[in-house]
């Protein structure tokens, strides 16, 4: 890995910090008082930057009230001959938030920008400035990548512990200067309401920051945005968000646990019932609070792939808009499987089509780790060591298809499970062997309960390299078990190393993939 210095880069994460600081936060128990809301616009929510390419990037913020967005960038911290970017007016019908696409960046560079919010009826009055930066992708390979991954933030009712620092994680993963953070889901708990006080086990009390919002389960548009909002009251998250830009896909919890479409609930804290009404609210909360350009096409899409540059592309997958109902999972035939049958295709499609060195393939949920649902199942395994049935179907024929067009450089991501491990799946040991072999790696929570590792299916032969995972059940963020991986790709030689990393950056397991095979 060859990343180049950056100057300043500390002095922009404190500029950011104070200007955060200086911005008060809206009321939240055990959080600063709430601003008075006159004078000039304000961005106290901080900035993020996301649908970071070779040249382009997606800026985002949030006003106190309407306001003009506005965008300005330079090669430097002291912002000497700007570059200026009119960015939309911001008002409720997106909950006071937007963003603002910049494009006709240089390539591999540090970009800092600064938001500035501007009275809609007289421009001339501005709030304080928010700044941030992020690095573009280089379009040469000589640099290298590196990035960090992980997902479930704020579940089980373990929120913003002011006691313990709130989400130390993210300071830990910014220390390592990723050129992106891939949140591989459960960005949100809208179905997991925050309570003052949780009394552990050995008889300390958990303090939480609380909302309003985060009260009860999130039905309500207004719902939904507040469990967004709710997580950025932690300045750990907002100076990371300052800092490194993002890469998001959804599960779950940002509508209800183990939610599908069509699903009628029997939750009795809801009385909403109908999960494709609660799916759309929480999808255009998620659009308004995720840079990511995709949920506002037509057809809404979180299926992507994002291209960084020729060492790396990354295929975000979406395992709920599209799934079928959670069942036993055993029938014989599956067409619309967890994928659905266009997000396959496209998959598939996609991936002859890459060039890159790499091709990381970020699932929301794992593949051969069995994840219940009561009696049915949640995600692909369902336990049974055969011949492949239900969703797994669908893996079966993309795993073939990745083995028989020669595709090199497959990688699999997710979370979901609450603890870490790198799974090694191999022909040798699986009823299914027309694939080659390939790893899977596991990350999270970010700030959630961590569970014991997750009973492995041998239908496609993983082996458990390694895992670290409690014993019992919800352990608190106090406990421990708090996990982030990275994924460093050298620019020179092509290698890619896996690490798997504890809450304060300890390396767990440590894992070099070489480029050019198509299976290892």
């Amino acid at each position: 890995m060859s990343h180049r210095p950056l100057p300043g880069r500390r002095s922009v994460l404190r500029g950011s910090l104070a200007a955060s600081a200086a911005l008060s936060l809206p009321t939240a128990v055990g959080a600063a008082p709430a601003f008075a809301r006159s004078g000039r616009p304000t961005a106290g929510w901080g900035v993020q930057a996301g649908d970071v390419t070779c040249d382009s990037g997606l800026v985002w913020v949030r006003s106190d009230r309407p306001a003009r967005m506005i965008v300005e960038t330079s090669a430097t911290e002291s912002f000497r001959d700007p570059r200026r970017w009119r960015g939309p007016l911001l008002g409720p019908g997106t909950d006071f938030t937007g963003t603002t696409r910049l494009h006709g960046l240089p390539s591999g560079e540090q970009i800092h920008y600064r938001v500035l919010l501007a009275d809609p009826d007289d421009p001339r009055r501005t709030g304080e400035p928010v700044t941030g930066t992020f690095r573009t992708a280089c379009a040469k390979r000589r640099d290298g990548v590196r990035f960090v991954w992980s997902g479930d933030l704020a579940g089980q009712g373990w929120g913003i512990n002011p006691e313990l620092g709130g989400y130390r994680i993210y300071e830990a993963m910014g220390a390592l200067d990723p050129d992106f953070f891939l949140c591989s889901g459960d960005n949100i708990y809208a179905d997991g309401p925050i309570t003052r006080a949780v009394a552990l086990p050995d008889g300390r009390t958990w303090r939480n920051i609380t909302t309003e919002e985060k009260a009860k389960v999130a039905e309500t548009l207004a719902e939904f945005r507040g469990n967004f909002r709710y997580n950025l009251l932690d300045e750990n998250l907002r100076a990371f968000n300052a800092r490194v830009p993002s890469i998001v896909q959804w599960d779950d919890h940002e509508v209800v646990n183990n939610w599908y479409p069509g699903e009628i609930l029997t939750d009795t804290r809801y009385t909403e019932k109908n999960v494709d009404v609660l799916a759309a609210r929480a999808r255009q909360a998620f659009s308004e609070y995720v840079p990511l350009s995709t949920l506002r096409r037509p057809d809404g899409r979180v299926y992507r792939v994002q291209r960084h540059g020729p060492l790396l592309d990354v295929f975000v997958l979406d395992m709920r808009t599209y799934r079928n109902a959670n069942s036993p999972d055993d029938q014989p035939t599956d067409p619309q499987g967890i994928l659905g049958r266009e997000q396959l295709d496209w998959l598939k499609r996609e991936l002859s089509r890459s060039r890159a060195v790499w091709k990381v393939i970020a699932s929301d949920m794992p593949i051969g780790l069995v994840v219940p649902d009561g009696t049915n199942i949640e995600a692909v395994a369902q336990g049974d060591p055969g011949k492949p049935l239900g969703r797994e179907l669908q893996i079966a024929e993309l795993l073939r298809f990745v083995k028989h067009r020669r595709i090199t450089g497959t990688v699999w991501l997710t979370a979901d499970v609450h603890h870490t491990s790198a799974q090694h799946y191999l022909p040798s040991k699986a009823a299914f062997t027309d694939f080659e072999p390939f790893w899977e790696f596991v990350s999270g929570p970010l700030n959630a309960g961590a569970f014991p590792a997750s009973a492995l299916d041998g239908t496609f032969g993983p082996d458990r390299v390694f895992v670290k995972a409690p014993t019992t059940a919800n352990v608190s963020p106090a406990g421990g078990y708090q996990f982030f991986g990275e994924v460093d790709i050298d620019g020179h030689t092509g290698e890619l190393t896996v690490r798997l990393r504890e809450q304060d950056g300890t390396v767990l397991f440590t894992q070099a993939l070489q480029p050019g095979l198509v299976g290892q």
